[in-house]
C-alpha cells in the first residue's frame, strides 16, 4: 500500500499541469529579449480537480500581498486556480501575482505557491525580474490574519516546460517553503509561449 506521502506524490504528479503559466501576447515594446504569449503552454494530459498539493492548512489565513524588494515587487495577490487541462490558471492581471489557492498557505508547513506573468504585448509585468533573484534575497509574504511570513531566496532554477520537475517543486517538504512561478527562457514565436518556466525556491525565515 502506498504510504500518504506517496499517494500525494501520485496526486501532484496527476496535476503536472499546474506548472505551466500564460506570459501575455505580443513582441516586447522595449526591443528586448522576451516577448510574450497569448496562450497557456499545458504540457500534461487533462487532470482531475485541483486538490491540496501536501498539507492541509491549519489556520484559516490567506495570503494577500507578496514584496520582493530585491526586483522591486510589491504586488497584491489573487487566488489561481487550474483549468481544464490541469494547467495553472495565471492572474488576469498582468501586474498582479497569485497563489495556487488549493495548495499550501504561505507560512505553513510545505511548498506554497506563487505565480505571475512576465511580460505582455505592452512591456514587462509583475515577474519580469523574477530571474535576477540571488541565494539571499528576502520574500515577504502578509496573511490575512496580520502576520507576514518572511522567506529567504536558496536557488533559482529554469526547466523546461515539456519536463518540468514537478516532484521538486510541488513535492512535500518538511517546513515552510515557497515557490515563485513565471515563464522564461526563449520564446517560441510559433506557440506564442516560452519554452521554460524560472522557479524561485525560498525557506521561511527561523
Amino acid at each position: 500500500m502506498l504510504s500518504w506521502a506517496r499517494r500525494v506524490l501520485a496526486a501532484v504528479a496527476a496535476v503536472a499541469g499546474v506548472v505551466a503559466l500564460v506570459s501575455g501576447g505580443g513582441d516586447h515594446p522595449s526591443g528586448g529579449t522576451r516577448a510574450a504569449a497569448v496562450e497557456v503552454a499545458a504540457q500534461a494530459p487533462p487532470a482531475p480537480a485541483p486538490v491540496r498539493l501536501v498539507n492541509p492548512a491549519t489556520s484559516t489565513a490567506v495570503p494577500v500581498r507578496v514584496a520582493i524588494p530585491a526586483i522591486g515587487v510589491d504586488s497584491g495577490l489573487v487566488d489561481l486556480g487550474v483549468d481544464a487541462t490541469g494547467a495553472l490558471a495565471p492572474p488576469s492581471d498582468f501586474s498582479t501575482a497569485g497563489w495556487f489557492a488549493t495548495g499550501t498557505v504561505p507560512g505553513e508547513t510545505g511548498p506554497a505557491v506563487i505565480a505571475g506573468h512576465v511580460d505582455d504585448y505592452t512591456g514587462p509585468a509583475v515577474f519580469f525580474r523574477l530571474e535576477e533573484l540571488h541565494v539571499g534575497d528576502r520574500v515577504l509574504v502578509s496573511r490575512s490574519d496580520g502576520q507576514t511570513v518572511a522567506f529567504t531566496v536558496d536557488r533559482v532554477a529554469e526547466y523546461p516546460k515539456d519536463d518540468f520537475a514537478t516532484d521538486e517543486v510541488y513535492g512535500p517538504t518538511t517546513g515552510a517553503e515557497l515557490r515563485l512561478i513565471t515563464c522564461g527562457g526563449t520564446f517560441d514565436r510559433s506557440r506564442r509561449s516560452y519554452v521554460d518556466n524560472i522557479v524561485v525556491f525560498a525557506r521561511a525565515d527561523a
